[in-house]
C-alpha cells in the first residue's frame, strides 16, 4: 500500500488518489473534547467531512486504548497513536506496541514513592493509582490549560473505574503518570530516571499545590508514532497536520508539517506551533479545518 501526498498522485488499493491528501492527527483531551465531555456536533462533523474528502485522520492521545471512549471512536478514525506513542495502529493493524517491563515499572514506583510522588499506572488491563494520588486530585486547583489534570479530576467525579494499586496485575504498563505537592520532589527523581525517561510536566499556576505530569520512555512519543503511520502509508511527514493542547503533544507538533495549538493550550505549546486556533470549547478543530479548506 502506497499513500503519498508530497508531489505526485499515487496508488491506494489500486486507485489513484490526489496529491493533496493529508494525514491529520488529533489529541483528545483539550483538543477534541473539553473536560471529559462528549465531542461536540461540529467536532464530529469536522472529522467526518475531512475523511469524506479523502484525508486520513488519526487520534494521537496520552490515553491508553481502554479509556479512549466509544463516543470518540464512533466518529470514525483511520488509526491511532495511544499511550503517548506506546501503541500505534493504522487501518486496524498494530504497527507498534511497547510495554514498559515490570521490573522497570517497579523501579520507577520505588523512586517516586521514596520522594513522596504519587503514581498512576496505565496498563492494558486498566488504570491503577496510589490512594494518595486520588486524594490529592480531589483537592487540586488546576490551571485552566492543564487538560490532563482536569480530565483526571473529572474521571473521579464521573466514577470511571480506576482501580487501587494493590489490584495492579504487574504485567507491565504503557505509561506512568505522577502527581506531587512539590516540583522539587519531581526534579529529584530525575537523578535516577532521567537517563531513560523524558519528563512531561503539565501547566501549573503560581498558587498550585498539585503538580502533575508523566514520564515517557526516551525514543517513544507521539511524534515517533506519526512517523510510523507515515511509513505505513508511504507518506511524507511534511504532509501531516497535528492538533494539540498540552506538553505531551510537543513532540507531535514539532514533528508535523503543520502544527496547530488550541486556543486553550499552554503558552509553551502555542509558541512552538505554526498556528493557534480557537479553543476546544469554541470548536477550534472545526473552524481551523474549514479555514484550511479540508472539510
Amino acid at each position: 500500500m502506497l499513500w503519498v501526498c508530497g508531489g505526485v498522485a499515487m496508488q491506494e488499493n489500486g486507485k489513484e488518489i490526489s496529491k493533496d491528501r493529508r494525514l491529520i492527527f488529533f489529541d483528545i483531551d483539550g483538543t477534541l473534547v473539553a473536560d471529559l465531555s462528549k465531542p461536540s456536533k461540529l467536532t464530529r462533523e469536522a472529522i467526518e467531512k475531512t475523511r469524506a474528502k479523502g484525508h486520513k485522520v488519526f487520534l494521537s492521545t496520552g490515553r491508553n486504548t481502554a479509556i479512549i471512549g466509544e463516543d470518540i471512536l464512533a466518529i470514525g478514525f483511520d488509526g491511532m497513536v495511544a499511550s503517548a506513542g506506546g501503541h500505534v495502529e493504522a487501518e486496524g493493524r498494530v504497527l507498534f506496541d511497547s510495554l514498559l517491563p515490570e521490573e522497570l515499572i517497579q523501579e520507577c514506583l520505588s523512586v517516586f514513592h521514596a520522594h513522596g510522588v504519587y503514581c498512576r499506572i496505565e496498563s492494558p488491563e486498566g488504570i491503577y493509582t496510589d490512594p494518595q494520588m486520588e486524594e490529592l486530585l480531589k483537592t487540586a486547583n488546576p490551571d485552566k490549560s492543564n487538560s490532563e489534570l482536569i480530565r483526571m479530576q473529572k474521571e473521579i467525579e464521573a466514577g470511571i473505574a480506576i482501580r487501587p494499586y494493590k489490584e495492579y496485575p504487574r504485567n507491565g504498563a504503557y505509561k506512568i503518570c505522577f502527581t506531587a505537592t512539590s516540583l522539587k520532589a519531581v526534579d529529584e527523581t530525575k537523578r535516577f530516571l532521567g537517563d531513560r525517561f523524558d519528563y512531561v510536566v503539565h501547566p501549573y499556576g503560581e498558587a498550585s499545590t498539585c503538580f502533575n505530569g508523566e514520564i515517557i520512555r526516551k525514543g517513544i512519543d507521539k511524534g515517533k508514532g506519526m512517523e510510523l503511520i507515515c511509513q505505513y502509508y508511504g507518506a511524507d511527514i511534511k504532509d501531516t497536520i497535528a492538533f494539540g493542547d498540552s506538553m505531551n503533544d510537543y513532540a507531535m507538533l514539532t514533528c508535523a508539517g503543520i502544527s496547530i495549538a488550541m486556543g486553550n493550550a499552554c503558552e509553551e505549546l502555542k509558541r512552538a506551533a505554526d498556528v493557534v486556533c480557537e479553543g476546544v470549547k469554541e470548536d477550534g478543530v472545526y473552524y481551523q479545518l474549514e479555514r484550511m479548506n479540508l472539510l
